[in-house]
C-alpha cells in the first residue's frame, strides 16, 4: 500500500514530463528538393604556368621543401609563373615530360638519357653539396651484419634498390656489380622500394629494420635520413665511380625564351650571396652550372653496358 502510494504519482509525473518535452518539439520543416534541376559544378583550373618537377627520389614533402624556395626565386627573377608538380614514380615523371606535362625536369642522369630520346634537352646541372658536379651510388648494410664486408659477399643476399630507373640508387651499383663479375641472377632477391616517392629513404629504412641484407642508394641520402635513424648503425660497403650530376632539361618544344630566362636566373645564383646560399642549401646543391647533352655520354655508355634497350629499361 505504501509503495502504491508513491509509485503511482511518480509514473504520472514521468508521463507528464514526457508529454511536455516530446510534445513541445517544433515541427520539422520539410524541404522539397527538385531532382530535375541540376547545376554543374566546375572545378577551378590552375593558372597557366611553367611546370617544374623533381624526379621523386624522396617523398613529395621532401621534394617540396627542398625546391619551393628555389622555384619562388626562379619565378621572381624570370617573371614567369612556375608551379611544382609531383609525379609519383620515375616512370610517370618520364612519361609526363614526353607528353609535355612537365616543362622543366630535374632528374638523375639515367632518367635524362631516357627523356632525351623524346627531344628533351639538358641545359643545366648542379654542383653537389660535396662541391663536385658529379655523384656516386653507394651500397650499404647494417654495421652489425658480419656476413657482408665485401662486394662479393652480396652474392646470394637480398637487395633493396630504389627504383629500376634510379641512377645512384640502382643502375650505378648494378654496373659496379657487373664490372666485378657479379650478375643480377646471383642475388637471392632484388626488390625496389614500394609506393610513390620517398624511395631513397625507404631503401635505407628497410636495411636498417633488417628486412633486406643490403641496399643501394645515391650518395647524400644518409644525411637525409639522419633525423629518422641512427646512421652510425649503417656501413657503406662500396661506392660506384662518379657520374655527371643531376640535370635540368627542357621538354621538347619549350620556348627558347623561357629556357634562356630560367638559365640566366639559375646561373646568377651564388653561395657568396647569403639569401641565395640559403635557397641552394635547402635544395641540396651548391650551385647550378651550364650543361649540354654530350655531358651525359658516359651515362649512355653505362646504359649500353647494362644492356638497356633504346626504348627504355630492359
Amino acid at each position: 500500500m505504501f509503495k502504491l502510494r508513491y509509485t503511482l504519482p511518480a509514473i504520472l509525473l514521468l508521463a507528464g514530463a514526457a508529454l511536455y518535452f516530446f510534445g513541445s518539439q517544433p515541427e520539422e520543416t520539410i524541404v522539397h528538393v527538385d531532382m530535375s534541376i541540376r547545376e554543374e559544378v566546375r572545378v577551378p583550373e590552375p593558372r597557366p604556368a611553367i611546370t617544374y618537377a623533381y624526379l621523386p627520389q624522396y617523398s613529395h614533402k621532401v621534394s617540396y621543401l627542398r625546391h619551393s624556395k628555389l622555384i619562388d626565386y626562379l619565378s621572381r627573377e624570370s617573371g614567369f609563373t612556375i608551379r611544382q608538380v609531383f609525379p609519383d614514380t620515375f616512370e610517370e615523371h618520364r612519361r609526363m615530360v614526353e607528353n609535355g606535362e612537365i616543362d622543366i625536369s630535374f632528374s638523375n642522369p639515367m632518367t635524362y638519357v631516357e627523356i632525351a630520346r623524346s627531344g628533351a634537352r639538358a641545359f643545366a646541372r648542379i654542383i653537389e653539396p660535396s662541391g663536385s658536379p658529379t655523384f656516386r651510388g653507394q651500397i650499404i648494410t647494417r654495421k652489425d651484419n658480419r656476413a657482408i664486408t665485401r662486394l662479393k659477399d652480396c652474392i646470394g643476399k637480398t637487395w633493396i634498390a630504389v627504383d629500376p630507373l634510379s641512377a645512384g640508387g640502382y643502375l650505378f651499383p648494378l654496373g659496379l656489380f657487373l664490372k666485378h663479375g657479379i650478375k643480377e641472377s646471383e642475388f637471392k632477391e632484388i626488390s625496389f622500394a614500394p609506393g610513390p616517392g620517398g624511395k631513397q629513404e625507404k631503401a635505407v629504412l628497410a636495411v636498417y629494420a633488417g628486412k633486406y641484407d643490403f641496399a643501394s642508394i645515391r650518395e647524400g641520402t644518409l644525411n637525409v635520413v639522419r633525423d629518422k635513424i641512427n646512421i652510425d648503425k649503417i656501413r657503406i660497403i662500396a661506392e660506384t665511380e662518379s657520374f655527371p650530376g643531376w640535370v635540368y632539361a627542357a621538354r621538347k618544344g619549350l620556348s627558347e625564351k623561357v629556357v634562356n630566362k630560367i638559365k640566366y636566373s639559375m646561373f646568377s645564383m651564388s653561395m657568396d650571396n647569403p639569401d641565395q646560399a640559403s635557397i641552394l642549401y635547402q635544395a641540396g646543391m651548391r650551385g647550378i652550372i651550364p650543361a649540354e647533352d654530350s655531358d651525359y655520354d658516359s651515362v649512355r655508355r653505362l646504359t649500353k653496358m647494362l644492356g638497356l634497350d633504346e626504348g627504355g629499361v630492359k
